[in-house]
Parts: structure tokens; C-alpha cells; sequence
């Protein structure tokens, strides 16, 4: 089960990279002007309408064929797209012909990525003890978190390395190179993997849906909607509340590039930490009161902690940044195994490609955008907080109406 958590690094690494370079390769592939960010951003909204898509191509996989065929898939595309990505023209070199490279090598990622971590959460679930899913499943999230970290480390490094003009001429490419040596490797370790006792089990008893999109539409609507709203909350809190942050400290001139990107170092530290504590505490007194209890932090913390991140020290950004992780943390470890446990094994994937997945191309690829895109339009550096305080809001009365979803609480 190892080589299946940790193999959410490479996901997240390359996702949250993009954001962190986000300045960069708005230079470096639309030229820069005043709407080149916007422009990068819109990218990685527009990849993220391709992972429902992929998911739900890989989750008819999964849930017809098995888990392993299934990430040995995605794990293949995902390592053709990080390094085709590192091997792009510039807009220097062919024009605007290289942004719109740049944008369809998105949607390929997006693709394939729509199907690695829901597979990885199924298959992490179910091989784990019903006492300790919560601790077993939140290792994908800690793993992602590992990605984003290893993101961070290598775009805060190659940014204090190099001077500008390297930087845009071809030190850019060094994260992406290495994000596509972590892929190839990852699949490496991902053939020697076992199939998922679930999926074997409805093997043996011949309980494998033929037609997953049709079974899951039929026996699990109420599956589907729960698992939206989770990840919604899951995909805003993390997208916007972290991996949007750098971001947000450059332009609103909080932070230089290079500081920001070491401030995002210490915010990953920090949900690595959270993210274990979190789901061994969702095996402890269940799923239902830790969702209540981070989607109320989301409705009462962000606001505040964007407007002192905009407005203060280095000292005040970072407390706020440190706040944001540790809320974004707590719902991506819990969420992860509540949206999974939202669906019995058969049309497991198909379920949480339909809800959560569609969750996160929504509120985690749009976001960001809307974020900058409104900061820009009413110049509210409280507006990121606002947004996440209402999907809190919005979800809360679905957590509170959910049945209990641990074992050994329901």
C-alpha cells in the first residue's frame, strides 16, 4: 500500500508546481503584459475540466478491469506529460503557438489525473483494517502534500539559484524535469503492486458492474452529491487556501517570488503534520464531527487570515499562510476517506469520478482563476477568503445531515 500512497506525489507535484511557477510561465510562454497571469491561471482551470473526463475514463477501468491496471494508466500518461511539458518551446522561440502548447500538455495531465487519486484512495481503503481507514487513507493526502513540498522546495531552489534571465531562458524547465524523473520511477514501483482485495473479492463473487457509469448512476445519486460536497470544501480550502497563496503575496506585493515560494515550504511542512492527526482522529470519533468541525474553520478563518497576509510582515503572512494550511490539511485528510466510504466497492470509482472529481475540476481548477481574476476587478484582498467561507457554508448543512460513515461509529 506504500507504493500506492506515495505515488500521489508526482499528482500533486505537478499540479501544485504550475501554480508556483505560475509568474514564470506566464512570462516564459505568453509573453508577460498585464493578463499573461490570468491567462497561466485560466490554464490550470481549464486542465482541471478535463479530470471528471479522465476520471471517469479510468474509473470505468478500475471499477471493470481493477485498481492496478487502472494507475499503471494514468501513472503512464502523467509521466509522458511532465516531460513533454519540460521540453516545450518558448513563446520567444515560436510565439503564442508555445502557450497554446503549454495548454493542451494541461488537459493531457488533467486527463490522466482525474483517475490517479480517487483510484489511490480506493485501493488504500480498501486494503486497510475498517479501524484505520482513516489513518491509511489520509496517506494519500499526506503523500500529495509530500509532492507539493518537493514543488515548493524545487521552484524556491531554481528561482534563488538563477538570475532572471536564466531562469526564463531555461532554468523553468528543471522542476518539470524532475517532476518527470519522479513519474517514471513511481511507475517503476507501481508494477509490482497487488490487485485490491475489494476488487477481488467482487471478482470472485461476480458482483463486477459491466456498465460501472450506468450502475453508479442508478444506486448511488445520494453517494454522488455527498462526495461533491465534501470535495468542494476539500478542493477550495487546499487550491485556494494554499497552493494559490504565492500567488496571491506576489501580486497583492506582499512577497517577492523567492519568498513567497519558502513561506509555501513552511505551509506544506505544516500539512504534512496535520493531515495523519486528522484522519486517525476521524477513526477515533468518526468521519461526520471532523467535517463539521473543519468545514466551521473554513466558514470563520480565511477572511481574516487573507486580509492579515495582504496587509502585514513577513511574519503575519506567514501566520496566516500556517492557518490556511492547517484548515486545508484537516479536510483533505478526512474528506478523503469519507467521499470513498460514500460507495460500496462495486462502482467505487465510477461514484467518486462522478462526485468528487467533478468537485475538484470546479472548485479547485476555477477558483484560483475566479480568486485573482475578482482581486484584480475590486482590488478585496479579503476576496479568496470569502469564496472559500461560502462553499463552507453552503456544504455545512450536508455534513451535518450525513449519516456517520466509520465503522466503528455508525
Amino acid at each position: 500500500m506504500g507504493v500506492a500512497a506515495f505515488s500521489t506525489i508526482v499528482e500533486w507535484y505537478d499540479f501544485t508546481l504550475y501554480l508556483y511557477m505560475a509568474t514564470i510561465l506566464s512570462r516564459v510562454f505568453f509573453g508577460g503584459g498585464a493578463t499573461s497571469l490570468v491567462t497561466t491561471l485560466a490554464g490550470f482551470a481549464v486542465a482541471y475540466l478535463m479530470r471528471p473526463l479522465g476520471a471517469v475514463v479510468f474509473g470505468h477501468i478500475g471499477d471493470r478491469w481493477g485498481r492496478r491496471p487502472m494507475m499503471l494508466g494514468s501513472m503512464a500518461v502523467m509521466s509522458f506529460a511532465m516531460l513533454a511539458t519540460a521540453l516545450l518551446p518558448t513563446y520567444d522561440q515560436i510565439g503564442p503557438v508555445a502557450g497554446l502548447l503549454l495548454l493542451l500538455l494541461r488537459c493531457v495531465m488533467g486527463f490522466s489525473v482525474g483517475g490517479e487519486y480517487t483510484g489511490v484512495v480506493a485501493y488504500l481503503m480498501e486494503g486497510s483494517r475498517p479501524g484505520r481507514r482513516g489513518l491509511i487513507t489520509s496517506l494519500a493526502s499526506a503523500a500529495s502534500e509530500v509532492g507539493a513540498l518537493i514543488a515548493v522546495g524545487t521552484s524556491a531552489l531554481t528561482v534563488a539559484m538563477l538570475s532572471s534571465i536564466q531562469l526564463d531562458s531555461w532554468g523553468w524547465r528543471i522542476p518539470f524535469l524532475v517532476g518527470a524523473v519522479l513519474a517514471a520511477s513511481i511507475f517503476l514501483a507501481r508494477a509490482t503492486m497487488q490487485e485490491s482485495p475489494d476488487f477481488e473479492r467482487q471478482r470472485a463473487a461476480g458482483t463486477v458492474p459491466r456498465q460501472p457509469l450506468r450502475h453508479s448512476l442508478a444506486h448511488h445519486r445520494t453517494g454522488i452529491g455527498r462526495s461533491f460536497a465534501i470535495s468542494a470544501l476539500g478542493s477550495i480550502t487546499y487550491y485556494v487556501g494554499i497552493t494559490y497563496v504565492p500567488v496571491f503575496l506576489t501580486s497583492a506585493g506582499a512577497m517577492t517570488e523567492g519568498d513567497s515560494l519558502w513561506l509555501s515550504t513552511i505551509a506544506a511542512l505544516v500539512v504534512l503534520l496535520v493531515t495523519p492527526l486528522i484522519g486517525a482522529l476521524s477513526d477515533r470519533v468518526g468521519r461526520k464531527p471532523v467535517l463539521i468541525g473543519v468545514a466551521l474553520c473554513g466558514a470563520l478563518l480565511p477572511i481574516t487570515m487573507f486580509s492579515v497576509m495582504a496587509g502585514g510582515s513577513h511574519g503575519q503572512a506567514l501566520f496566516g499562510a500556517i492557518v490556511l494550511a492547517g484548515v486545508g490539511g484537516a479536510v483533505s485528510a478526512v474528506g478523503a476517506v469519507a467521499t470513498a466510504e460514500q460507495f460500496p466497492g462495486e462502482g467505487r470509482l465510477t461514484g467518486l469520478a462522478l462526485g468528487a472529481t467533478v468537485a475538484t475540476a470546479i472548485f479547485g481548477g476555477l477558483t484560483p482563476y475566479l480568486a485573482q481574476l475578482m482581486m484584480a476587478r475590486t482590488g478585496w484582498t479579503s476576496v479568496p477568503g470569502i469564496m472559500i467561507a461560502l462553499v463552507a457554508l453552503a456544504v455545512l448543512p450536508v455534513l451535518i445531515r450525513m449519516p456517520e460513515t466509520n465503522p466503528r461509529k455508525a
